[in-house]
């Protein structure tokens, strides 16, 4: 590939172990939500574990699995929020999962479409995209109170000063997310990528 984040796809085993094992801790956080009754997270939590089995699926080869440091910069921030009783450190978590969420999209869209992007690139799209998906997670949650009656960002015990601020800093947030995030790229790319790991012969050079 022309660029090191084609080299973000590996087969070896012991990574796809751990990229399964943090799969099936996905899969326990959807049931968990469901059985909760918070559909809106069971639904997030559902869309990230689609996107780190979409590889192998598309593949056809179980051990052709994203890196598990990157499955696991979107997994282990959903049990950060679950157990956060600091509403600004579970907003950090779930937008580190959000910006995980975009880190794995621009590795697929890398590897599966038509486009390529450079390291560089790929940096300020997972900060950008960390930036909207934060946007339509708030849009998300303001359809979700009006029509389904909840009360995840339209709280009626605050008032609305109090909602907006607290939505600007789940934006600085999302920002501070998607910069961490960016710079686990950045150093995963640079240092830690080894110019012989071997790939699936699936996937494209």
């Amino acid at each position: 590939m022309s660029s090191n984040v084609g080299q973000l796809l590996s087969g070896a085993r012991r990574n796809a172990a751990l990229s399964w094992a943090l799969v099936g801790f996905l899969a326990l956080a959807v049931a968990t939500s469901l059985f909760r009754g918070d559909l809106i997270w069971a639904g997030f939590a559902l869309v990230v574990a689609v996107l780190t089995v979409l590889p192998p699926l598309l593949l056809r080869n179980p051990t052709a699995t994203l890196p598990w440091e990157v499955t696991a910069l979107c997994a282990l921030p959903i049990l950060g929020r679950a157990l956060s009783t600091v509403t600004l450190t579970g907003q950090l978590a779930t937008y580190l999962s959000v910006a995980g969420i975009a880190l794995v999209v621009a590795v697929e869209l890398h590897l599966f479409t038509p486009v390529r992007m450079t390291d560089t690139f790929a940096v300020g799209f997972v900060v950008v995209a960390t930036l909207a998906m934060a946007g339509l997670w708030a849009v998300v949650r303001w359809a979700a109170d009006l029509t389904l009656g909840t009360t995840l960002l339209l709280d009626p015990a605050l008032s609305e000063p109090v909602i907006e601020r607290q939505l600007m800093w789940e934006f600085v947030a999302s920002t501070a997310a998607g910069v961490i995030a960016a710079l686990v790229f950045t150093l995963y790319v640079r240092r830690r990528i080894e110019p012989d790991l071997r790939f699936p012969e699936e996937v494209p050079r």
